[in-house]
C-alpha cells in the first residue's frame, strides 16, 4: 500500500510541476499534454481516437499499472471491468464516466474516480472537448481488464 501511495504522490507531483499552459495553445479545447500521446488504442476496445502512454509497467514488485490516456473529442472506451478496480485522475478536459445501470457522470480536470473491482463501466471524452486521464490499476495479479461490448452512439448521446 505504501508503494501505491508513493506512486500516486510522484505522479501528482509531476502533474503539478508540468501543469502550465503552453503559449502555443490554439483554443480553449486544446489540452495541456503532460505526457506523450503514446500508442493509439485498438478499434476493438475504443470508439474514436484514444492514445495510451504507459508510465509504470506492471511487475511482480508493485503489482500496479499506471498510465495516461488521451481521448480525442468523442472518443470513448468500450464497456469493461477491472478485476481489482481502477482509479482515474482527470488531468485535463471534459468527459464522461458511467457505471452500468447508473447515470452518466461528467468528469473534469481535477476529478478522481474510483472504479470498484468487477464493476462494468466506460469512460471517454465529451463530444466537443478531449479528455486526459491518469489511470492506476492496483493488484494486477488479480487481472488487468476484461473488455466488453462497445458503448453505442445512443448510450453515448444520453448525457449530451
Amino acid at each position: 500500500m505504501k508503494q501505491l501511495f508513493l506512486i500516486v504522490v510522484i505522479v501528482l507531483m509531476v502533474i503539478t510541476a508540468c501543469n502550465k499552459k503552453s503559449p502555443n495553445m490554439k483554443d480553449k479545447n486544446d489540452l495541456n499534454n503532460i505526457f506523450p500521446a503514446g500508442q493509439k488504442g485498438p478499434a476493438e476496445t475504443f470508439t474514436g481516437n484514444a492514445y495510451n502512454y504507459n508510465l509504470v509497467p506492471d511487475d511482480g514488485l508493485y503489482n500496479t499499472l499506471v498510465g495516461n490516456v488521451y481521448f480525442e473529442p468523442g472518443a470513448r472506451s468500450n464497456w469493461h471491468i477491472h478485476p481489482a478496480g481502477q482509479i482515474l485522475i482527470i488531468t485535463d478536459g471534459v468527459g464522461y464516466h458511467q457505471v452500468k445501470g447508473q447515470a452518466v457522470q461528467i468528469i473534469r480536470k481535477g476529478d478522481v474516480i474510483k472504479c470498484p473491482p468487477n464493476v462494468l463501466h466506460w469512460h471517454g471524452a465529451s463530444k466537443d472537448t478531449g479528455l486526459q486521464q491518469l489511470y492506476i490499476i492496483p493488484n494486477t495479479e488479480k487481472g488487468i481488464v476484461d473488455w466488453k461490448q462497445a458503448v453505442t452512439d445512443e448510450e453515448y448521446k444520453q448525457q449530451q
